[in-house]
């Protein structure tokens, strides 16, 4: 059974630390439309600030850095997806995030990434093959916290990356464990991050009389509404207060440690809403959940120290806790300190995860921990709440008119090619009409490719966020496919389509 998916019953509450011959009907590395990419999303109230005042950037620069961010995180998604194994990871750099950096094992892959305004850097070793590596150091290390209390994939550096106290003895730990030691960075460091136990995204709740965390973002399950914060902070069935100390709900489920979160469902008089607290006064909108990229700006949201930003550092971190180990958290340079604990971690308006654990603090600077929310609510089957969530199906919708109409459901991070997993065929040239309609709420894209005699290339993209898209594109005769995909979010989704 997978380690990530046992749902404890309960944890510690009280803690010390915070697709034919001819015509195959499977792809094959696709080329990428580099124009197709989406305008930036107009920035949450206060990020900008925040932004300003923790990265130490102007507002000229805190205002391109989204814009880089939305510009390139599309372009991402799609090289991924093309170079596949030889995927070495993916980052920013620049103060403005100016720069998409795509690390891959073979140098046959610089034109196409060059090509497409991305620098290419080659690596020994592909991120599968990283993470491979930490999931070996993960099962001994874990169990010894002062010889590597922390551990992530440094995907900038091509290594796992070690954290300890005890450098030395680290290193005889991992050459024991019989690793690629050229693949493990042992790194001095006095961390030890600790849970934020003391707890709308952001607001403070109570478990009992004194032990506060924060709420991450609005769920549902059916007709339950809740929301999801923090395992450590309180096991299933413990009841909580809110903001006001006035009944608010009760824990639904918590896991704690191996994973970090937990749901609690509120009573009649608290109503979920897309909302998280900026800090200052006013809220920012949740849209959806699209996964960040590393270096990406992300702001969290804690009732005790309210709103703070940075970037995210680095993925697939686990940290050995004195409570016990958790994984798969996600390391940033954001401070947090007690009682920040569940709180929201949201970069513009896609919500990443809650807030974990860490060290440091926001007078000095720290580095926080989040669990990612994706893990989350597929674990509980809950829903994000979001500014333009709905519960009832699509019908074709803007998707009126086309003489072919297929139907089907994603969920986050799967696709479909269609129509059923084949292609059509286009005697003559003209245009190409596709239109794709899901639930609000979700981010789907919408890619047609052709069969060159050899491989799909994509000559067509719709992948700007949100869950419509249409394409129109004028081609020769020949074998086309539509590729539906789930950027974030699960619904049914209607596909029409015309061809010449």
């Amino acid at each position: 059974m997978s380690r990530r998916h046992v749902i404890t019953t309960g944890c510690v509450l009280t803690i010390t630390a915070l697709t034919m011959t001819a015509v195959p009907a499977v792809a094959t590395s696709p080329a990428v439309n580099a124009s197709a990419v989406p305008s930036a999303r107009q920035s949450p109230p206060g990020m900008i600030e925040a932004l300003q005042r923790d990265l130490g950037l102007s507002r000229q620069e805190a205002e391109e850095r989204l814009a880089n961010e939305a510009r390139l995180a599309p372009i991402e998604a799609q090289v991924r997806e093309q170079i596949g194994d030889r995927f070495g990871g993916a980052w920013y750099t620049g103060i403005t995030a100016r720069t998409l950096v795509v690390a891959t094992t073979s140098a046959a892959d610089i034109p196409r990434l060059t090509a497409l305004g991305v620098r290419a850097e080659v690596v020994n070793r592909s991120l599968k093959e990283l993470q491979v590596i930490k999931k070996e150091l993960d099962g001994t290390l874990a169990a010894r916290p002062t010889a590597g209390r922390v551990r992530y994939v440094d995907v900038r550096n091509n290594k796992v990356a070690v954290l300890s106290s005890e450098s030395e003895a680290t290193e005889h730990d991992i050459e024991a464990i019989g690793v690629d030691t050229e693949a493990v960075r042992v790194v001095p460091s006095k961390e030890q991050p600790r849970l934020f136990h003391d707890l709308v995204g952001g607001a403070p709740y109570y478990v009992g009389v004194t032990s506060r965390c924060s709420i991450g973002f609005s769920v549902t399950r059916g007709t339950q509404n809740g929301f999801i914060s923090a395992g450590h902070c309180g096991k299933t069935g413990a009841v909580t207060t809110g903001f006001n100390r006035i009944a608010q709900g009760v824990f639904q489920a918590s896991n704690f440690p191996d994973s970090d979160f937990g749901w609690v469902t509120v009573n009649a008089d608290w109503t979920p809403k897309p909302l998280v607290d900026n800090g200052v006064g006013g809220t920012v909108t949740v849209a959806g959940s699209k996964e960040a990229i590393e270096g990406a700006s992300v702001c969290r949201s804690g009732s005790t120290t309210d709103w703070h930003c940075g970037t995210i550092q680095q993925r697939n971190a686990s940290i050995t806790y004195p409570q016990g180990n958790v994984f798969e958290l996600v390391r940033t340079n954001v401070c947090a300190e007690p009682g920040d604990s569940g709180g929201s971690f949201i970069s513009i308006d896609q919500a990443q995860g809650v807030t974990s654990g860490g060290s440091g603090d926001c007078t000095s600077g720290g580095i926080t921990y989040f669990q990612p929310i994706g893990e989350i609510l597929t674990t509980y089957g809950l829903t994000l709440v979001t500014d333009s969530t709905a519960d009832a199906p699509p019908s074709a919708g803007t998707c009126t008119g086309y003489p072919q109409i297929i139907t089907g459901v994603l969920n986050r991070g799967q696709f479909a090619y269609q129509p059923n997993n084949r292609q059509y065929r286009a005697t003559t040239a003209g245009v190409h009409a596709g239109c794709l309609d899901a639930n609000e709420g979700v981010d789907f894209d919408l890619y047609l490719q052709k069969w060159n005699g050899r491989v799909w290339d994509t000559v067509a993209t719709a992948d700007d966020l949100g869950p419509d898209k249409k394409i129109s594109y004028t081609g020769a005769a020949g074998y086309y496919r539509y590729r539906v995909l789930s950027s974030s979010g699960s619904s049914p989704y209607t596909l029409g389509y015309k061809s010449p």
